[in-house]
């Protein structure tokens, strides 16, 4: 699949790049996808919940009723869980949600997500810039030579930019990534994805069958 390279104007060039088919061009497995962007997720949770249970109630432990013959449920205490101010039952409690998953599931979700963009026809390539400041207003007409400054926006660039990070900070829907940061879940979230033209080779070279 052969893309063509545009400048930062917004204007098409006369150079096209080819994109590797092993990582642009695979048969998407969607169950992959699903591991890798739950991970994600789910590393992403705090797991700070807490809730108190009966035994964790400062009160009374009295008897309030007597076991049978009241016509109503059965009840302890006033720590009973039926009764308002009573303990929860099966409350969450801190939990750490992470769980473990194989680099070469992650690899092939991730080919599998910039599969299915390349076939929406969802990738962008731009040739190598940069911003002298951090304008946020300068990154503004950028998107909007592509004319997409109304979608969300995946930036994947060669090496870390501190300017461009900065100017795109603000900016609603627009995500800035280094090639070898790439995540599923970013992929799939984005409309478009614009890649700058020196991260395909670091894009290979990360998502290369090894």
């Amino acid at each position: 699949m052969e893309l063509v390279v545009h400048k930062v104007s917004g204007e098409a060039t006369k150079r096209k790049v080819k994109l590797d088919n092993t990582i642009f061009g695979i048969e998407p497995n969607d169950h992959a996808i699903y591991l890798d962007a739950k991970q994600y997720m789910a590393n992403k949770r705090q797991g700070t919940h807490d809730t108190k249970e009966r035994s964790d109630i400062i009160g009374s432990t009295r008897k309030i009723k007597r076991q049978k013959g009241t016509g109503t449920a059965r009840a302890g205490s006033i720590k009973n869980p039926i009764f308002r101010g009573g303990g929860r039952t099966f409350g969450p409690h801190p939990r750490d949600y992470s769980f473990k998953l194989n680099k070469k599931v992650k690899r092939l979700a991730r080919k599998s997500a910039l599969s299915y963009k390349a076939k929406e026809d969802s990738i962008l390539i731009v040739e190598d810039f940069k911003l002298e400041n951090p304008k946020t207003r300068d990154f503004q007409e950028i998107l909007k030579s592509f004319k997409i400054d109304n979608k969300k926006t995946l930036f994947v660039l060669n090496q870390s930019d501190e300017n461009i990070y900065l100017s795109a900070r603000n900016i609603e829907n627009v995500k800035v990534l280094r090639a070898e940061g790439i995540n599923t879940y970013e992929v799939l979230h984005a409309n478009k994805i614009v890649i700058v033209e020196s991260s395909l080779e670091t894009i290979v070279e990360v998502f290369a069958n090894k």
